[in-house]
């Protein structure tokens, strides 16, 4: 009798469950998608140091799920006493009926089990089928061979997605059993009676607040945009979070009185249709909702901000590492290391003396491996710092940035060493006079203090003698390759400068491959990495010889490998953040909608029609809706740019907005969906008589 009463619940209250059927099923599906990669990666063709990126991937992802695994958890509580407070009629019914409260209990277990095995099915099967398309997006993103591609099923994945939750599902259960417990029938039967008193705030103190709060957002904006660098510290960063949390808050306090005296002012409008009754309505929610619309606004801008951010991170790491990989290899080795040091063997400092050619030559590695050879010498010396090279804008760059090591030594390339390697890079050449010298830099932060330097024009001195700067600003160029723009500084000097040999910092040597496939390059590189314990490296550790460098392959691997963590982290943490919002609101809505149907009633009395009714509910969704998504947006055009600055070094403002529009087109369907789902529910509600 219980089971077949509990069939009959599901079906009457089936739109009820719709929102709480939903975020299963969504909750279920990604949980699936993100876990099943362990399984789906065996079939990519990979190198072994993408594959254990892949796995380092994995392992962060089964870190982040137990996190997920609690939100979804607290959400489908959340969700289900909103099914509960919906039904308490019902069970006041049963309670006069003869029926106790153990039986109620137990006709929620059965409507538990059997809407989690309809939502853990339904989910399962669109999240193997979904996970294919990850499986692709895996490939593409660390750009792995698909030709062994077949469709997978994730055993582990699913035992592990019905595990969390059953165990959410069981939560529920004592939940219901706990809630159930403490209803009296009284309050179970007049529930449906009550009806929820408007609040009304004084509207002046709602203006007032309102500009308080803006005059405070403004101020936040201001600091983490144009004045970002002066809360580069944690101290001063949470002070604008908190700050920035607060305002938030009072904004959502404030602007419901706010917006009802502006349009109380505009009688037309304020009298028009059921617009004095939306309002109201409007007023009545957000007041509240003050904290919960507060949290919605701010998990809607983490979402906004992590998505744009890493996907930003991604698209400027691809585009960079092209531009900054120009060739197979670089190779570099200190120069002239001091003899009698115990800290170097006598093989060590001898090596040091010689060109890095004649160290791979004399250590067995084979030279006709390697085509396109330049070999040029890095100087430095600590009577030319960065301190020196600022000159007279030293103590405001100390103020400015107390954190940079003033005290570092310049490096120094003559002017014609760095062409043979801007010819083999296509890059600009240079030339000058003998009392000029240039400034390679392209790290923006530190281009903009030597950039400030140069266009005073003063010198700077090397053994004795001064030279100026040829151009006011620094140019563009590097020696070194890298996944991004990091180069601090290169200084180019004329030929002519008398640089000792005791100055040379290091040897370094860029080269190709002699080799045309992607195969024999990377048997090329498994020598010079040591892949197998290769001979070659062998000897290098024997005589402790320090021989390092970066190729094109690493680097690209490295890249895309921490650019696609990255990625991934943030699109499973960011959809799971957009349902909890979008759920939250949702049955915030319908809680609402069920409160307030009396109300409905009346305006049907007073002689509003179906349609004008709808359209006021409509509206009402959609301000509710709009309103925390609307400043969410607002909050990421001024927290993305401070992300962007924090991560200056990988990331650009160039590929922020592609990224942001990406970002707010999957939010805009997930919402939508909610909200369609919630307006028709909601509609639902209040027909009912």
């Amino acid at each position: 009798m219980l089971f077949k009463l509990s069939l009959k619940n599901i079906k009457k209250s089936f739109k009820d469950y719709a929102i709480y059927f939903l975020t299963l099923v969504l909750g279920i599906a990604i949980f699936y998608m993100f876990n099943s990669l362990d399984s789906q990666q065996a079939m990519l063709k990979v190198s072994q140091s993408t594959r254990e990126l892949i796995q380092l991937m994995i392992t962060m992802l089964n870190f982040v799920s137990v996190i997920i695994a609690v939100i979804l958890g607290l959400l489908i509580v959340y969700a289900n006493n909103f099914l509960i407070n919906r039904r308490k009629k019902e069970f006041g019914i049963y309670m006069t009926l003869g029926m106790g409260r153990r039986q109620i209990s137990k006709i929620l277990f059965i409507e538990t089990i059997f809407i989690g095995i309809i939502s853990l099915a339904v989910g399962l099967i669109i999240g193997v089928f979904a996970s294919q398309f990850m499986s692709v997006l895996v490939a593409k993103l660390f750009e792995a061979d698909m030709s062994g591609y077949t469709f997978v099923f994730s055993k582990d994945a699913c035992i592990k997605t019905c595990l969390y939750f059953a165990i959410m599902y069981f939560a529920v259960m004592i939940f219901n059993t706990f809630t159930i417990s403490r209803y009296k029938l009284i309050n179970l039967l007049t529930a449906v009676k009550k009806n929820e008193q408007i609040k009304m705030k004084n509207p002046i103190a709602c203006v007032i607040i309102f500009l308080i709060a803006l005059a405070t957002l403004v101020f936040c904006y201001y600091k983490v945009t144009i004045d970002a660098d002066s809360i580069m510290t944690e101290q001063k960063m949470l002070q604008i979070i908190l700050l920035g949390i607060v305002a938030t808050i009072l904004t959502f306090w404030s602007l419901s009185g706010f917006i009802l005296k502006i349009v109380q002012a505009r009688k037309k409008l304020y009298f028009n249709g059921t617009n004095m009754f939306v309002l109201r309505q409007l007023h009545n929610k957000i007041n509240t909702n003050i904290v919960s619309m507060s949290e919605i606004c701010l998990m809607l801008f983490m979402t906004i901000t992590i998505l744009s951010s890493s996907l930003s991170l991604r698209n400027t790491m691809q585009k960079d590492l092209i531009e900054m990989t120009p060739v197979d290899v670089n190779l570099y080795k200190p120069a002239y290391l001091p003899e009698g040091d115990e800290d170097y063997t006598k093989e060590a400092v001898e090596d040091s003396k010689k060109p890095i050619t004649q160290t791979l030559k004399n250590n067995g590695f084979d030279l006709n491996n390697l085509k396109d050879i330049i070999e040029i010498p890095i100087y430095a010396t600590n009577d030319l710092t960065w301190g020196d090279t600022l000159g007279s804008t030293l103590e405001e760059a100390k103020k400015q940035f107390k954190m940079l090591q003033y005290d570092t030594a310049e490096s120094l390339v003559k002017v014609s060493d760095y062409n043979k390697i801007a010819r083999l890079y296509g890059q600009e050449e240079y030339t000058l006079n003998d009392n000029e010298y240039i400034i390679l830099c392209d790290f923006d932060n530190m281009k903009s203090l030597r950039d400030e330097a140069l266009a005073r024009n003063e010198p700077i001195e090397i053994l004795g003698k001064e030279y100026y700067p040829k151009y006011n600003e620094c140019q563009s160029g590097y020696i070194e390759m890298s996944t991004s723009h990091i180069n601090t500084g290169v200084i180019l000097v004329p030929d002519s400068c008398e640089l000792k040999n005791t100055m040379t910092e290091e040897m370094f040597l860029a080269a190709n491959y002699n080799a045309d496939t992607k195969e024999e390059k990377q048997k090329i590189e498994d020598i010079l990495a040591g892949v197998g314990d290769s001979e070659f490296v062998q000897k290098l550790k024997d005589k402790d010889i320090e021989l390092d460098g970066v190729t094109k392959i690493s680097l690209i691997e490295a890249s895309t490998g921490i650019a696609t963590i990255v990625v991934f982290i943030a699109i499973y943490l960011g959809i799971i953040f957009l349902i909890a919002s979008s759920a939250i609101l949702a049955l915030k809505q319908l809680t609402e909608s069920s409160d307030n149907k009396q109300r409905y009633v009346i305006l049907r009395k007073i002689g509003a029609d179906e349609k004008m009714i709808n359209k006021a509910l409509f509206r009402q969704i959609g301000i509710f809706f709009l309103m925390p998504l609307v400043f969410a947006i607002i909050h990421s055009i001024f927290g993305i740019q401070f992300v962007i600055k924090l991560m200056a070094v990988l990331a650009s403002k160039e590929q922020l907005l592609p990224s942001a529009i990406t970002t707010v087109a999957v939010i805009g369907v997930i919402y939508a969906l909610y909200f369609i789902a919630t307006y028709f529910g909601s509609k639902n509600i209040i027909k009912e008589e």
